[in-house]
């Protein structure tokens, strides 16, 4: 890493260095941190008691440090990274693990995306932030909390909770490129009783994009269209009884016109893609609290309609024309039955979890308006597990936990290219912790895990017999960690070492067939016999008086593959793709009591591999975000930059042919937005 290479980031990094060191305990109690709650284990607990590396953004930084969408945030979570190749991201890596992309096959996702309890893995673009509550980011395999879907982690999207106060806000937004926001929540009692209430939320969201379309004469082909729609309510049903609800209504209809021959912003497709997705979900939460033990029940239901099509020449050449077009239907219904027990010194919660998901694709690719290739393919999967995790006092300052899941995964594909397949495999997955909790401020851990990831199966009629199917993955991980939390004194900090082992590690490679087609693409998964991952991550929040405060989040990431040669590649030795050495991010907020306000986040990424196809990699880049305003009685009204430094730096690339007539093989990617500015209003009565 060159020094020179980013001064105003190391600046930030001195400056907030030496305010870390000379930041008296007296300045830093001015103002209290609040205690960080996570949901998405199996019981809430304190993040301080979790042993467990995990990252959580409440509403205030949601609000602050992002604009619309999850993506905005996504660089203050250590280690986590996402593959473009879409509007909005879909596809998300942690600690290297995750997927590149879905263009053929059955849905086999190593990281779990929910909101509000319902399952979003590998289709994850409905997360916007209007309303959200907190973001949860729990790193390493969850093999007793979610299974199979959470090989490397689990991304968990709260929504604002309700509460009986009446709430209305109207928020508008305008920006340049076209950016236009208009927002709408209200909130309060649903009964006289004022002991149920609801929570409503509604925004239309429209931008361009930074694209411009020569061939076409526009500059919306890359746009935004994005509508939300939520209700979120809590139902007081009995002394005991509870009830929890939350429905869902996101469509995205964005344009997808991202890459261009010369790697530019300026594109020359004929026929511009589309990346829409229509998404439906509820999810109900039952929960009982009896004199003994505690009952939950969490029913989930998503529907989503995906149109995922591109231009596949670029408009090369006016007689080499190529389209590509999918179309998905995802329906999933699970459900989940939990009963949990907590003494002074014990805690039992056991489960029970079932889903069927089932997923419809048809793809259609064309060569001069003609039908080039075509598949219909429809999948099922039937999941059950039942799962179990303790944990046990030691003496006042030693506590260990041990959970263990069993997991049965029926699968059935069948395609217009003849493929019937019926994979069926019973899975295990677990975890065991030892902590240290000296006082209720620190506490260290060693913990333990194994998570796993079902098998599957390459598709296509020229897909050699050998390589039909893959085997399911097992990742084995290690992890120490130190967490220290003074709410009084605003200091939060806490630091993970972790290496992990992977077995039968899955692996998704591509070969193109014939160099004039840029759609003769074959997408195979292999095995690798092994590969590993380790690094150390860490995150740092202080309170630095009443006005002040400061955060930074350190990733440091190894990956290499282990014994694994594909084609005529020897990958042996390799770092793994989407997965940067380091990543790292800072933040400044100032916060007037006479009502002005400021925030400056700042994040740097180291180069990564693209695909595990090709040797390609990316360039380190540095970002700057800003955002300052004026907040007093219920108006609030404020300036925002993205990008501010108008870094150009790529979020995915390919290595292929494309261009005729002799087709080199040459790298194409597409490049992240540049710098971009609007302002936000916003008027609200509580």
């Amino acid at each position: 890493m060159n020094a020179r290479s980013f001064p105003v980031f190391n600046s930030l990094i001195l400056s907030l260095t030496t305010a870390v060191v000379f930041v008296s305990p007296e300045v830093a109690a001015a103002s209290d941190l609040e205690e960080v709650v996570i949901t998405a284990t199996l019981r809430p607990q304190s993040a301080l008691t979790l042993a467990a590396s995990t990252t959580v953004i409440d509403s205030t930084t949601l609000r602050e440090a992002g604009v619309q969408h999850l993506q905005d945030v996504l660089p203050l979570v250590p280690n986590l990274n996402w593959a473009s190749g879409t509007s909005r991201p879909r596809y998300f890596q942690l600690r290297g693990i995750g997927e590149n992309d879905q263009w053929q096959g059955a849905p086999n996702p190593s990281v779990g995306f929910l909101i509000d309890g319902m399952d979003f893995s590998g289709i994850g673009m409905p997360a916007t932030l209007i309303d959200l509550g907190q973001v949860e980011v729990l790193r390493g395999p969850q093999g007793t909390t979610l299974g199979a879907n959470a090989l490397a982690g689990l991304i968990n999207l709260r929504t604002r909770s309700p509460t009986v106060e009446e709430t209305l806000r109207l928020e508008v937004t305008v920006g340049d490129f076209g950016v236009g926001a208009l927002g709408f929540v209200a909130g309060g009692a649903l009964s006289e009783a004022r002991d149920s209430a609801f929570r409503l939320v509604a925004q239309g969201f429209r931008g361009e994009g930074s694209r411009q379309n020569i061939t076409l004469g526009r500059d919306d082909t890359n746009g935004f269209d994005e509508r939300t729609l939520r209700w979120r309510s809590r139902h007081e049903l009995s002394s005991r009884w509870q009830a929890d609800v939350s429905v869902l209504a996101v469509n995205l209809d964005n344009g997808f016109d991202a890459f261009a021959t010369d790697n530019s912003r300026v594109t020359r497709s004929d026929d511009p893609g589309r990346d829409r997705q229509r998404s439906r979900g509820a999810s109900i939460t039952l929960q009982h609290v009896g004199d003994d033990v505690e009952f939950r029940s969490l029913t989930g239901v998503v529907e989503a309609d995906i149109t995922y099509s591109f231009d596949g020449d670029w408009a090369a050449d006016p007689d080499y024309d190529f389209t590509s077009r999918f179309l998905r239907n995802r329906r999933s219904l699970s459900q989940d039955f939990r009963w949990a027990r907590e003494t002074a010194a014990f805690d039992l919660v056991t489960g029970l979890y079932a889903q069927r998901l089932t997923e419809d694709n048809d793809q259609l690719d064309l060569y001069g308006g003609e039908i080039y290739r075509a598949l219909v393919s429809d999948y099922e999967a039937d999941s059950f597990a039942g799962y179990a995790s303790a944990g046990r006092s030691l003496g006042s300052r030693w506590r260990a936990n041990a959970g263990v899941r069993i997991e049965r995964r029926a699968a059935r594909y069948r395609d217009t290219d003849g493929s019937d397949l019926s994979p069926a495999e019973i899975m295990m997955g677990g975890n065991a912790s030892i902590e240290y909790r000296p006082d209720d401020r620190r506490m260290a851990y060693l913990a333990v895990a194994r998570g796993y990831k079902a098998g599957g199966f390459n598709i296509g009629v020229i897909v050699p017999a050998d390589r039909r199917e893959f085997d399911a993955e097992l990742l084995h991980s290690i992890e120490v960690g130190y967490k220290f939390d003074e709410l009084s004194r605003g200091l939060r900090y806490d630091l993970a070492l972790f290496y992990m082992w992977r077995r039968a590690q899955q692996v998704s490679t591509s070969a193109q067939l014939d160099p004039g087609d840029p759609l003769s693409f074959i997408y195979l998964t292999d095995n690798a016999a092994r590969g590993a991952n380790f690094g150390v991550e860490g995150s740092l929040l202080m309170t630095l008086s009443e006005s002040w405060s400061i955060g930074a989040t350190l990733g440091l990431l190894r990956t290499r593959f282990e014994k694994y040669v594909v084609a005529d590649r020897d990958l042996s030795g390799r770092g793994q793709a989407h997965a940067p050495n380091y990543q790292m991010s800072m933040s400044v907020e100032y916060r007037n009591p006479a009502g002005w306000f400021g925030r400056l986040d700042a994040q740097r990424v180291a180069a990564f591999y693209f695909s595990d196809s090709h040797d390609q990699r990316s360039r380190p880049y540095s970002l700057v975000n800003l955002r300052a305003g004026y907040e007093r009685g219920s108006w609030r009204i404020d300036g925002w930059m993205r990008n501010a430094l108008d870094q150009n730096y790529a979020m995915r690339g390919f290595f292929f042919g494309n261009e005729p007539p002799d087709y080199p093989d040459k790298l194409y990617v597409q490049l992240a937005d540049p710098r971009s500015m609007g302002v936000s209003i916003v008027w609200q009565v509580r």
